[in-house]
This record gives structure tokens, sequence and C-alpha cells, in this order.
């Protein structure tokens, strides 16, 4: 099992993300090197605009990085085809839903998609794997409801659902605690690395949850305006590393309680 944890499911090389024009070119971050291993819950966090959505973007191919290379299980993000891709990744995404007129059941089999035949028939291997989803984020109960009665959590755990029954080794949410309340969003994000734990997928999500990200997270990624570094949460402490996360005019990092608090 030990020997599992190591196996590296995402890494960088001296990447560099950002955004080019006919006439510019606009970097974002540069030399970002992380490795991700196997079971790991991992946060991706910074200020607001720093450019945590454009990582999340370059790492699942929805836009090119401007130079360095994204390995997923020692093979370059650039060789996969879509259909091989989506054997691999996972996206749960801060957009609406295109029908919450399917049931959850429906929901969380469209995660069945890059294995079914063409006409998109589920087996029973299909069938077992997307109620096996359904019951490790505890909505089994909830199977049969359409999609807009469910309020935003339960929606949430849907579609964390179906990136589960997408059995992929690598799922990558974005903000996936949005317009959650306190509650919701340190159950969400608990669930997450009870998954992490339980299932040894290699869990990726940004968040504006500092403080609970912190407490929860494997390895957290930090980004500010200088650098992006990656380590366990504790070592991060120890090196001040959220003591210039933000402008200390008005908070402050407390190393002992290991989150923020507002300076009186």
């Amino acid at each position: 099992m030990e020997q599992n944890k190591k196996h590296i499911i995402l890494k960088t090389d001296n990447l560099s993300i950002g955004y080019t024009s006919k006439a510019s070119k606009s970097v974002i971050a540069s030399n970002i090197n992380i490795a991700l291993k196997k079971g790991e819950l991992v946060g991706v966090i910074g200020a607001n605009g720093i450019g945590k959505s454009t990582l999340l973007r370059t790492l699942t191919k929805v836009q090119n990085p401007l130079s360095g290379r994204i390995l997923i299980n020692d093979k370059a993000l650039s060789k996969y085809a879509p259909i091989e891709l989506a054997k691999v990744m996972s996206l749960v995404l801060t957009e609406p839903i295109v029908s919450k007129n399917l049931s959850v059941f429906e929901l969380v089999a469209l995660g069945r998609q890059p294995y079914t035949n063409w006409v998109g028939n589920l087996s029973k291997t299909d069938i077992e794997i997307v109620n096996q989803a359904l019951n490790q984020t505890n909505i089994t109960t909830l199977k049969d409801k359409k999609c807009f009665e469910l309020s935003d959590g339960q929606l949430q755990k849907v579609m964390i659902s179906r990136a589960l029954a997408q059995d992929t080794d690598l799922i990558i949410l974005d903000e996936p605690t949005t317009h959650l309340d306190m509650y919701h969003k340190a159950y969400i994000l608990k669930l997450l690395q009870k998954l992490a734990n339980d299932t040894g997928k290699t869990i990726l999500f940004s968040s504006h949850e500092i403080d609970l990200a912190i407490q929860l997270c494997d390895t957290l990624i930090v980004m500010t305006e200088t650098h992006v570094v990656s380590d366990q949460p504790c070592n991060l402490i120890e090196k001040g590393t959220f003591d210039t996360l933000f402008p200390d005019d008005l908070i402050a990092f407390d190393s002992i309680t290991g989150s923020f608090r507002v300076k009186k």
C-alpha cells in the first residue's frame, strides 16, 4: 500500500501558464514543478485572481501551457486522445449542469460514457459502479430524485459521484464549495479527504477555504504573485509560506493554530 502511495499520478516540469494572442504573451505563473501522488488530497490555494483556475484549465487540457510539460501516469498530457484522457481524469466544474431534469442516477451514470458502447447502454458492471459511487457519497436515497429538486450541497455530491463513476486515477474539482454554507463547505472537503483515502484516487481541487485546506489536505499547491510552491501543510507553515499569502494590513497567519485571523 505504501508503495502505491508513492506512485506519481500527475507531474509538471517547469510549467508556465498564461495566455497568448497574436500580439503578446501574458504569463500568469512559471516554473511550476509539482508531483501529485496516488491517494492524495491536494488543494490549490492563493489570493483571488492569482491564477488557480488558469492552472486547472491547463492541467485539464482546456488550454495549452505556454511552456513546460504535464505528465499523467508518465505520459505527456498532449499525447492523450479525448476518450483516453476521460479514462484517467474526471472533472467537477463550477458551471451549471446542462439538464437538471435528469434523475440523480441518470446524471451519475453519465460518468460511464467513456466505457459504454456507441448507443450508451449500461452493462451490469456499469450499473454496479454507479450504485457504488452513489453509496460512497451517501446519496443512495436520492437516486430517483430529479436534479432540480436538490440543494446545492446535494447537487455537488451528485457531481462528485459522477466523477467517481468515471473511475479515473485523478479527479479535479474547480471550487467545489462555491455557494455552500460553512457546514457544507467542511462536509464536502471532508468527504473528498475520505474518498482519497478510501479509493486511492488522487483528488485535486482549487479553493478559497484556506483554513480547511490546511487542516485536511495531504499536499497544498500555494500560488503567489512571484512563485508556486507545493508541499505538506506542516512544512509550508514551518517555512512561513502563509505569512506572505495576503497583505498583512488586515489579516495575519497564526502558525500555532494553523489559521488566519483578523488583526485588531
